[in-house]
Order: structure tokens, then sequence, then C-alpha cells
């Protein structure tokens, strides 16, 4: 954990110096309880995890160095860097090394609500965050058996498969993979594809997607993946495979996207079924 004074908060943004998280809690340090089943770093994990969800500790807050926040806790040092290394897995601190390094709170999760079929740039839009594309690469192929399977279509069929890296307030979010049949979109590859590609279906086919099948399932970053999202090989990730359809039926888009961990919370809404008599 290092040092004090200014310096650039995670992410790499160099800005005026970040607050020292301490001098805004003005509280006194929580009470640790020594017994059977109870762990010293659990309830300092805890408690920093409601001090963030409470907006005690803002976003980019820069926590004490390791030395002055075990003093202040009261613990040795390796049981606050365990608790602070499963905040980090959580996302909700970031640990940054150098000179100008730290502890500092993690941004808030992007909360997705999977309940609702919506495109990614709508989400960032509806939380407050710039919405970006990088795109990796968008090319014409023929459909092997899983995508012609997913869009109902022959194999061998020509698709177009776009390869992008969302950005949220310009920094990685996600890594989308979606084929869409080239038949329903002729001319595809040579639109502008740094935007939401949703209304780019709509406004210029008219075949935005209205529902889809998605499903998720939990893991872990492969050395290309890690690369691209900025995280470390094995970080966790939420893949969400997606078959989208139009108002008329049809599929229209098979995507695979990778969600980091860190950044992303999926969130879903149900009700009651109706009682089946």
């Amino acid at each position: 954990m290092g040092g004090s004074g200014g310096g650039r908060r995670p992410g790499g943004d160099a800005g005026p110096p970040p607050r020292v998280a301490a001098a805004t809690l003005a509280l006194a340090p929580p009470v640790i309880v020594r017994g059977p089943g109870s762990t010293a770093h659990g309830q300092i994990e805890d408690w920093l995890a409601e001090a963030i969800a409470a907006g005690r500790l803002a976003p980019g807050d820069r926590m004490p160095t390791e030395h002055d926040l075990a003093g202040w806790l009261g613990v040795s040092r390796m049981t606050l860097r365990h608790a602070l290394a499963t905040l980090a897995r959580r996302g909700l601190v970031e640990r940054v090394v150098g000179r100008n390094g730290g502890t500092f709170v993690a941004e808030g999760k992007l909360e997705q609500d999977r309940t609702r079929l919506s495109g990614f740039s709508e989400q960032l839009r509806r939380h407050g965050m710039v919405a970006g594309a990088r795109v990796l690469s968008a090319t014409a192929r023929s459909a092997g058996p899983a995508v012609a399977a997913a869009l109902e279509a022959a194999e061998g069929d020509p698709v177009y498969e776009i390869r992008r890296v969302r950005l949220g307030n310009g920094r990685p979010i996600a890594v989308e993979n979606s084929v869409f049949p080239a038949g329903s979109f002729p001319g595809l590859l040579g639109c502008r594809l740094d935007g939401s590609l949703y209304e780019l279906l709509d406004e210029r086919y008219q075949l935005r997607p209205v529902r889809a099948r998605e499903s998720l399932e939990p893991v872990t970053a492969g050395v290309r993946e890690a690369e691209t999202l900025e995280v470390t090989e094995g970080a966790p990730l939420m893949l969400v495979e997606r078959i989208a359809y139009a108002a008329d039926g049809r599929p229209v888009e098979f995507a695979r996207d990778l969600f980091r961990g860190d950044r992303t919370r999926i969130v879903m809404w149900t009700s009651e079924l109706a009682d089946a008599r």
C-alpha cells in the first residue's frame, strides 16, 4: 500500500489530490470482538464495506497507510491486509502500486437489470456514466454449428462478427462478441460500430431486438481477456450468453459478453408465478 500525499486515482487519471479517507470518517474505530465464531479481518471488512455503501467513504478516497490504519483499528498489519485483499476481490477498493499508489475506494459497480432488454450504452447512461466502445475486430464469416443453431440459420450462411471492448467513463467493463445474420443487416460492417449497436439496428434496419434469452455463468479471465479488460489473469468475470429476437420473432443476434466481476452487479426482478391448477 503506499504512501501519502497527492497522486493518481485508480485508472491513472491525473487530478487533484484524493481525500484521505480517515479524515472523512470522523468516527471512532469499530470495536473488534474477539472470540469464537468471529475474526478481526472479517469485522474490519464488514465495517469498511458498510462505510463505502453508506457513502462515508467515497469513490477515489485514498485509504490511510497500512501502518496508520492498522494502528487506528488496533490490529496487526497482516490482519488489515487480509481484510483489504478481500475488499479488493469484491471490487470495493483498488490497490495501486508505485510512488503515488495506495489503496483507493473503487468506483461504484454498474448495476445491470437483466429483467429488461436494453443496450449497454443505455444502461450506462441511466447510471450517469459515459459509454464508449473500442472495436477490436469486425469480420464477415460463415456460420458454424453453434451460431447457425442460435440464429436459426444453415451452417455456412454468411454472418457478421463484431468484437468490442465496452468502456464506462473511459475504463473497460466488458468484452462483447456479437454475431448478426448478414442477410438481415446488409452493409453493417460499413457503418460506425463504436456506438450503440442496438440503436444502429433500429435506426438503419428497423430491427431492434425486443426480447432475449440469456444465460449467465461465472468464469475467470484468460490471458487475452485479462489484457483487454485490464485485470489479472484468473480474475472473476461473468459470461452472459444471449440470443436476441426482433419483434417478428426472428433471432437477430447471438452474443457472448464477458463482464468484469469487480465492476458489475447483475440485478433481476422476479414475481410469484400464477397458481397452476
